[in-house]
């Protein structure tokens, strides 16, 4: 099956809003220091162009859960598949993620953190899909609402493609 990319956001509507995010983000912030974690693996390409749009002192760690194994449907099951390096307590933190759909994993993630004793905690999305959720979770910082479609590029997927794409499209199977 052969799939199209329709572009949704482009690079420099992607570019501006992640400024935009950087730049609130540095204000709430001010004379502190903020600790990004990145939900692995989408998440790379949002923190990275994040933290060099964040004025206050940065610091990076990454964690990778999984609910879906080799499946494309979750199994309910989430598990840690990469932990943080360093301990959160007393660190003000933000949680990055590509995108934010059902919030099943990422709730799941969160509290897992939250027990780890931080400062602070919150969280901070490029994309936010409200028509999917199924667990409450609590956005802080959002790039974008987007609808119920399949989308790549900024870091998302579809079977290890587009990821490297510099805006963000919808996928269409022809």
């Amino acid at each position: 099956m052969a799939e199209t990319i329709k572009v949704l956001l482009s690079e420099e509507e992607v570019d501006a809003k992640i400024k935009q995010i950087g730049e609130q983000i540095s204000k709430d912030y001010e004379g502190r220091q903020v600790h990004l974690i990145c939900a692995l693996k989408g998440g790379s390409f949002f923190m990275c162009e994040l933290a060099k749009r964040i004025t206050v002192p940065v610091s990076l760690d990454f964690m990778s859960v999984s609910s879906y194994g080799s499946q494309t449907k979750s199994s309910g099951v989430v598990r840690i598949v990469k932990d943080l390096d360093e301990p959160i307590m007393g660190k003000d933190v933000i949680v990055i993620e590509d995108i934010v759909d059902s919030g099943r994993t990422l709730s799941y993630m969160l509290d897992l953190l939250k027990e780890r004793k931080p400062a602070s905690i919150k969280l901070c999305t490029l994309l936010d899909k409200p028509d999917r959720r199924v667990v409450d979770v609590h956005v802080d910082y959002t790039g974008f609402q987007i609808p119920d479609e399949f989308v790549v590029g900024y870091g998302l997927d579809y079977a290890q493609k587009y990821r490297n794409l510099p805006y963000i499209g919808i996928v269409e199977f022809e």
